[in-house]
């Protein structure tokens, strides 16, 4: 007997109006971006003293610029301190500014059967970094910034993709804080 698919796909009284309201939204969506910044100064750029240490936000998707793919903030690590240690789905992306200093960087691994099985080396790979260098940390890597220097702050501008989470894989851990956050 041949197989009828028309006759199972016919099957379902249920209606809806998605494809309608995704154009609605589509609409809304290019009018409101015409009103975003494309230009923000660096008074309105907001700090904040986080798990991850002292950063400035540059563009974050809870900011009003037409930017809707990355997350860039500045990162600033006092003399012989760290940030904290931590993991996400999308690869990052740093550039230095100012300062030395170097990165360990847990390599991840994992199987896939009915969920997703996660492990990370036990021994970190470690790379030196200096003012005018950029590094690159792979996917759900778990990471930590080290500040070299005895006397001056390391500065750099780190990147993600908000695409990552997009697509469903919301994925950020803070392993552990930086040294001295206070929060929760």
């Amino acid at each position: 007997m041949p197989y009828e698919e028309k006759i199972v796909a016919a099957q379902g009284t249920l209606q809806t109006d998605y494809y309608r309201r995704m154009l609605e939204r589509s609409k809304k969506f290019r009018e409101d971006y015409d009103k975003k910044a494309r230009s923000v100064s660096p008074a309105e750029m907001p700090w904040e003293n986080s798990p991850q240490g002292r950063i400035k936000h540059l563009v974050n998707e809870e900011t009003d610029t037409v930017e809707c793919c990355l997350d860039m903030y500045m990162q600033e690590i006092a003399p012989g301190s760290s940030s904290g240690k931590h993991r996400h789905m999308a690869e990052e992306l740093f550039y230095v500014l100012e300062g030395k200093g170097y990165d360990l960087h847990w390599d991840a691994s994992f199987t896939l059967d009915v969920k997703y099985h996660w492990d990370w080396e036990k021994e970190p790979k470690r790379y030196e970094w200096e003012e005018g260098d950029f590094v690159y940390i792979p996917p759900y890597t778990t990471h930590q910034h080290f500040n070299a220097g005895p006397a001056n702050p390391a500065r750099f501008v780190t990147a993600t993709s908000r695409l990552v989470k997009a697509l469903g894989f919301d994925w950020w851990e803070q392993v552990e804080n930086a040294p001295g956050y206070q929060g929760k």
